[in-house]
């Protein structure tokens, strides 16, 4: 295995030595390669001839030279509640690489075993949720979303105990940064201003190196603003293509602006707005139309956090960036959803109108989009199926023609790029629990076939049309815990 193609570094471990454990992971037995990102490995700057040689990392058995694995400590607030006693309970940092274009690229491994941060865990993880990881970092990445990143996963013979025996797993997740509000949380809470600073001021450097030069007051002003709009950004994109996180804590919230930590998630099938995901969240904090106020709650964990270094003015107007840049953001992705591009005052009444209709009819959320993608290719037909009630489709089609007349663009130009950022393809929990149940017995092709159709979700793929299927009734509202 040659690693000569990046620049090893391990920067986390220039942050005070509360910040982390050190800790070897523990060996899985006798691991094989279940599935090797190729294209995201020639991003971070190498070439792989032999997957099976990765093998060997991914259970822990082997560690590549300037390999120094760590666990990481942070805190957080669990479904409101606040917790010190967090940190990675199965995962290990184990380098930091640089590629040839410069991105920096966490490597972390998940499943590596316990860590003093595992409470009560065994610090492992199943070959079910270590694939749904894979999976949905992957299809975020082909929407266009911020996420972590799957660069290979292994399978292993060990035995682990969830609701029913089941075998482990391990992940390399990848991204640019691991570090999340909960590290900022810990460093004010246990740690004093001084370690709050040192934090910071590194997460600048990696990560916001656009801000070194300014005046350190204005420098950590204008960071927390663009964390706080970043955060924003996210969840209106995870709100356009129907997606439900399941476990918005502080300490799943990236510092970045990533989709992290990937447990109970749904995509939205038949629309329900207060669909709730994880079934463990019993009071809905977390349900879909939650989110984007979850995503405020966190922003405001985090200023607390702050004030010990921050001016509270600063901290406050920072805070004040997230309500506008969401609204900004969900209107824009909802207008380039129904093809607008002309402002009209009418056009928040009309998204909302939207919402209200697909949820009261719950119409299938992503069928409904690429439907209205196809109106002059398809016609009528294909959105109108989508209603039992064809009357309710037929008023919202006759406004929403009325409204496309103010529209200077070609309906073939206006569709065309309706359809770039409509999906055709989105992982539907039914197809997850396929290709799990193939994988659980020995046969990963079908997890192989919907990773490559999740690559190009846009895209017609005539070939994969059945990907397209609206789910079978057993396969709607899934229930997932967070037993990974």
């Amino acid at each position: 295995m040659s690693t000569n193609a990046f620049k090893v570094e391990h920067r986390y471990l220039e942050l005070p030595d509360s910040f982390y454990t050190r800790v070897k992971p523990t060996p899985l037995s006798q691991p094989a390669m279940v599935c090797f990102n190729h294209k995201l490995a020639e991003q971070m700057g190498f070439h792989v001839k032999d997957e099976a040689e990765w093998a060997g990392v991914g259970a822990g058995v082997e560690l590549l030279e300037g390999m120094d694995p760590v666990a990481m400590k942070y805190t957080g607030h669990q479904f409101g509640v606040y917790n010190p006693e967090l940190g990675d309970g199965r995962g290990l940092l184990l380098w930091e690489t640089v590629a040839p274009d410069g991105t920096r690229w966490d490597w972390h491994l998940k499943g590596a075993g316990t860590t003093p941060y595992s409470r009560f865990g065994d610090g492992r993880a199943v070959l079910r949720s270590t694939i749904r990881e894979y999976l949905c970092s992957e299809a975020m990445h082909g929407l266009g979303i911020p996420t972590t990143r799957a660069l290979f996963m292994i399978s292993a013979k060990d035995p682990v105990r969830r609701e029913s025996i089941e075998t482990a797993a391990a992940l390399m997740r990848v991204a640019q940064s691991h570090i999340r509000f909960g590290h900022f949380e810990f460093a004010a809470h246990h740690e004093g201003p001084e370690a709050l600073k040192t934090l910071l001021e590194h997460v600048i450097t990696l990560h916001f190196p656009h801000l070194i030069s300014l005046p350190e007051e204005q420098r950590h002003q204008r960071w927390f603003e663009e964390v706080v709009e970043r955060t924003a950004r996210l969840i209106a994109d995870w709100q356009a293509v129907g997606f439900c996180h399941g476990v918005m804590n502080s300490d799943n919230m990236s510092i970045i602006g990533d989709t992290f930590d990937y447990g109970p998630y749904a995509f939205l099938d038949d629309f329900d707005a207060g669909f709730i995901c994880n079934h463990t969240d019993e009071g809905g904090r977390y349900a879909y139309n939650r989110q984007p106020q979850t995503g405020f709650v966190n922003c405001q964990y985090l200023a607390n956090a702050l004030l010990p270094i921050m001016d509270e003015d600063h901290v406050r107007r920072g805070l004040r960036r997230y309500e506008t840049t969401y609204n900004e953001h969900f209107k824009n992705n909802m207008r380039a959803k129904l093809g607008l591009e002309e402002t009209d005052d009418s056009d928040m009444s009309l998204i909302m109108e939207t919402f209200s209709m697909l949820h009261e009819h719950r119409v299938d959320y992503t069928r409904f989009f690429r439907g209205i993608s196809n109106l002059h290719r398809h016609g009528n037909a294909p959105v109108r199926d989508l209603f039992a009630d064809r009357s309710a489709a037929d008023e919202w089609l006759e406004r929403y023609e009325a409204r496309l007349k103010t529209e200077t663009r070609a309906h073939d130009e206006r569709e065309y790029l309706m359809r770039q950022i409509n999906p055709k393809y989105i992982l539907r929990n039914y197809l997850a629990q396929q290709v799990i149940m193939e994988a659980q017995n020995g046969d990963y092709a079908p997890l192989k076939e919907l990773l490559k159709v999740l690559e190009n979700p846009f895209d017609d793929q005539p070939e994969f049309e059945h990907y397209a299927a609206l789910p079978p009734d057993w396969g709607k509202h899934l229930n997932i815990s967070c037993s990974s």
